[in-house]
């Protein structure tokens, strides 16, 4: 059963003491003109009859009679009277309890926009901005508005902190793969100065990736800006087509997936998971199933994969930014950052990311975009 609404309750509470109050009168009044009323009627016999005292016993009677019915009208019709202004006193009280609680709605709006936004910080712009008196609830929409502000500003200077950061450390990894690019390529290097070539090239193409990773998390983040109509089996198509034959095997399974968002951002997403499941895959006789589709009008991508075992409770903590599960992180070259960036996007794109673990092992991923017709 659905709980009241303050509205409601408020109305009800209105109306409710008011009855009571009503009620309370009415008896006061009861009591009070019963009071004044005589017992025996406090009349003299007005026509004289022949049977001494007839008369009189009469005419209070009569009386008594009169006074009995004006008590039962005052209860009766003052119970009427009391029960239609109530009900036009709740009804009052519905709409005073409205005009009342409208800034309360406007907080709530407010945070109901920011919290169903794609991106978590896209709508930490908006303000309340509420105008009228200095009161409770002014003070509330007030404090609301510089928290939004706070949060802005912080996400906003991580945002930045990150590209920057990324920017100025790509050029110094450049240079670097430039200048050992010379050294393994010189005529008949030493092969101690091969190998330690080599070796730092993969450190720094480590590095490099890392540092890519960082930049596209960083726009994943915001507003995916201009969209454009694409279909993810396309996308998938294309990414299974650029992978090289090896001891996975890639099978595909490709229907219409139409959606809309930003080419690049969608088509490193499906990237990113082809090589998450072809890196955490069985040494030999793996495979890979890439699959599209329309789901409930949503456009699906699913990536399945063999490989080791992947305890449930460890799933999520796979979508958190560096977090791999122990016994991959010594066979793997990733950085940690491939299924963070396939959140990021799909969430930047209105959609979401899920991920089970496959019932002979690896992982099962599957993610939903809004559908376009």
């Amino acid at each position: 059963m659905n709980r009241l609404t303050l509205r409601v309750r408020l109305a009800l509470v209105y109306g409710g003491l008011f009855m009571f109050s009503g009620v309370v009168l009415l008896a006061v009044t009861y009591v009070l003109v019963a009071q004044r009323l005589p017992a025996d009627g406090g009349t003299r016999p007005l026509v004289k009859s022949g049977v001494p005292g007839q008369g009189e016993s009469v005419i209070t009677d009569v009386r008594m009679d009169a006074q009995n019915e004006a008590l039962t009208a005052l209860l009766t019709q003052g119970g009427v009277a009391l029960l239609l202004v109530g009900i036009a006193a709740t009804a009052f009280g519905w709409l005073i309890a409205g005009r009342m609680l409208h800034p309360l709605q406007r907080v709530t709006e407010t945070a109901r926009r920011i919290a169903d936004a794609p991106i978590a910080d896209r709508s930490l712009h908006e303000r309340i901005a509420l105008e009228g008196p200095h009161d409770e609830v002014k003070e509330l929409a007030d404090t609301f508005d510089v928290m939004l502000e706070r949060l802005d500003h912080a996400f906003d200077g991580e945002r930045r902190f990150i590209a920057n950061a990324s920017h100025e450390l790509r050029t110094p990894l450049t240079v670097n793969r430039a200048l050992l690019e010379v050294a393994l390529h010189r005529s008949d290097p030493v092969p101690e100065v091969r190998h330690l070539a080599e070796t730092l090239l993969a450190v720094n193409g480590r590095h490099e990736r890392l540092i890519d990773g960082l930049l596209l998390l960083a726009r994943s983040e915001r507003d995916v800006g201009e969209r454009a109509f694409l279909d993810l089996a396309d996308l998938a198509d294309h990414v299974a087509g650029s992978v090289s034959p090896g001891s996975v095997t890639v099978l595909t399974k490709l229907a219409e997936a139409p959606t809309t968002g930003n080419p690049v951002l969608l088509e490193r997403l499906v990237q990113n998971l082809v090589e998450n499941g072809l890196r955490y895959n069985l040494p030999s006789h793996g495979s890979i199933e890439i699959a599209t589709g329309v789901a409930q009008g949503s456009a699906v991508l699913e990536v399945r994969n063999t490989g080791p075992v992947v305890p449930r409770y460890e799933v999520p903590g796979l979508f958190q930014p560096f977090r791999r599960l122990s016994e991959r992180v010594a066979g793997s070259s990733g950085a940690g950052l491939g299924l963070s960036i396939v959140q990021a996007v799909a969430r930047a794109h209105g959609g979401s990311v899920s991920a089970v673990p496959g019932v002979e092992g690896g992982l099962v991923v599957t993610v939903r975009l809004p559908g376009a017709a």
